[in-house]
């Protein structure tokens, strides 16, 4: 009781203040609690966007290549070097979850192996010998982009790092990805990985139509439980998500040699808009946010 107690008041802090007894409430089970937990409670947002902002024209971003995706058509509303090759980082991870979701098997239990912590900088320090739920892996991989639970769910699903890469391009090629080639499951740098905007738009759209990944990268935050009993709250790397009431998904990335790169979607009056913007350092939830309130109006 104790320990929920502790729990219940971390919680409160972090998410705005919930009275103690209802968080308590919240937290308090009769059965062992899972390896993770969805927050419903919305975080406080680092900053607001106006609902209706008003534009002349399509918003200039300042990012490298972009592109505006009606989710439900298919039609491409705004492009810019949409074909161009590039490091994409973590937006990739979206791949290997999509990968992984269309397996299925989600309440299976994952035995973390030494490789699989062999991973920087982003890493949820997993430790050899100890088991997650492949769905919780999942869960926070979309939430908090976690390098070595990538390569875990990656070397589980596919024996190794490169037969799991094998999939992913074959799974690219099945959805007409022209100008993609994987090399890892998280984005992490490496000779010869590279997309495109519009690939990672075709990406995104089956993605954004699974209803188990729609479910996970809505989320603002999530708690996880390590195997000692040891809870975390993890918040989403996603801005938008926290900023943009319209926004409900999906991916952020950054690498040096990438840039900071967003996929984001929105939904508004029956209208579904997904942004792929690769490289746009300092403007990429800004860019991102106008692109998507743009796709809604128009």
């Amino acid at each position: 009781m104790k320990r929920l107690t502790l729990l219940s008041l971390a919680l409160s802090l972090l998410l705005g203040g919930l009275p103690a007894a209802a968080a308590t409430k919240k937290t308090k089970r009769t059965t062992p609690a899972p390896a993770a937990a969805i927050v419903k409670t919305p975080l406080a947002p680092a900053a607001t966007f106006p609902l209706d902002p008003v534009f002349d024209g399509v918003p200039e971003v300042k990012a490298g290549s972009a592109i505006v995706v009606d989710a439900e058509s298919g039609q491409i509303l705004h492009a810019i070097n949409a074909d161009e090759r590039r490091p994409v980082a973590s937006t990739q991870k979206l791949l290997t979850a999509l990968i992984i979701a269309e397996e299925g098997g989600l309440d299976e239990r994952i035995r973390v192996e030494q490789s699989d912590t062999f991973a920087e900088p982003s890493k949820l320090y997993i430790k050899a010998g100890e088991v997650y739920s492949r769905r919780s892996f999942l869960n926070i991989l979309l939430v908090h982009s976690m390098n070595d639970v990538a390569r875990a769910l990656a070397r589980d699903n596919a024996g190794s790092i490169e037969r799991f890469a094998d999939k992913m391009n074959a799974r690219a090629t099945q959805l007409g990805m022209r100008n993609s080639h994987f090399i890892n499951p998280n984005g992490l740098p490496a000779p010869g990985q590279f997309s495109t905007a519009r690939d990672m738009a075709k990406v995104a759209m089956l993605a954004y139509r699974n209803r188990t990944l729609r479910e996970m990268v809505c989320q603002k935050a999530m708690l996880w439980r390590y195997n000692d009993g040891r809870t975390r709250v993890f918040e989403t790397t996603n801005k938008v998500l926290k900023a943009y009431p319209f926004c409900n998904g999906m991916k952020t990335g950054y690498t040096e040699a990438a840039g900071r790169c967003l996929i984001s979607s929105a939904s508004r009056g029956g209208r579904h808009i997904i942004v792929v913007a690769l490289g746009d350092d300092r403007n990429i939830t800004t860019d991102s946010y106008r692109l998507l309130a743009w796709g809604l109006s128009t």
